[in-house]
């Protein structure tokens, strides 16, 4: 063995196997786009608590996709060792709003997309993607689903508040009633004919009926 035969190293060799101008282009690129991701999730976001780290996590993930992916299609052995590699990686943290799913998957997918060279595909269909969630997620209407509240003092005015509820909604369901000795307390679902609230201040004020409660609800009722 030469003196030369200790330096030389595929390791080595590997360096140049990415152009630095790729690296940085793939990366703008996708630095971006996830901003872009991350103002539409901003901009949809209807959940309860709204997580900023969450929509930081949609940037760092779509270059992280897109540094592996470059790395990945420059080498066939290193591709092997990277899907026994990540098979070992396990996530616990619990996805609470479903549409947030589709905003992982959009921003690994665009990591992927831009790796590999298809930057029109990526840019074209990010727009694409973020204005149509723009428009239906924030999309108002008035069937949206509403939960009433209703405490009363009996089955006299049970009978009061349902029939008042079907004239002045679209839909009533009731979900749920809990009797006690002199109190009655009604859950029911409704769909509004328009923005109009007003019906729950009468509701207050008929006899037997202690107060009306109207919540938002977002239809994911158990029971």
């Amino acid at each position: 063995m030469t003196f030369n035969d200790i330096f030389k190293s595929s390791f080595l060799e590997n360096i140049t196997s990415v152009s630095i101008f790729d690296m940085a282009i793939a990366l703008l690129l996708a630095f971006g786009i996830g901003l872009f991701i991350f103002l539409v999730y901003k901009k949809t976001y209807q959940g309860v608590m709204y997580s900023s780290s969450f929509g930081t996590t949609l940037v760092a993930l779509t270059m992280i996709t897109t540094v592996v992916i470059l790395a990945v299609t420059s080498n066939v052995v290193l591709s092997l060792g990277m899907v026994g590699a990540l098979s070992i990686v396990r996530f616990r943290t619990a996805i609470k709003e479903p549409l947030d799913i589709a905003f992982l998957f959009w921003s690994i997918a665009v990591g992927i997309v831009l790796a590999a060279g298809m930057i029109p595909l990526a840019v074209i269909g990010s727009v694409i993607i973020g204005v149509i969630l723009l428009v239906f997620v924030n999309k108002k209407s008035h069937c949206n689903p509403y939960i009433v509240v209703l405490p009363g003092a009996d089955s006299s005015s049970e009978k009061r508040a349902v029939d008042f509820l079907a004239n002045k909604v679209q839909k009533c369901i009731v979900k749920s009633k809990t009797a006690e000795k002199g109190s009655i307390e009604l859950n029911f679902e409704i769909r509004m004919k328009n923005d109009n609230t007003d019906f729950i201040n009468e509701l207050s004020e008929m006899n037997g009926i202690h107060s009306a409660v109207l919540v938002s609800y977002n239809g994911e009722y158990m029971g």
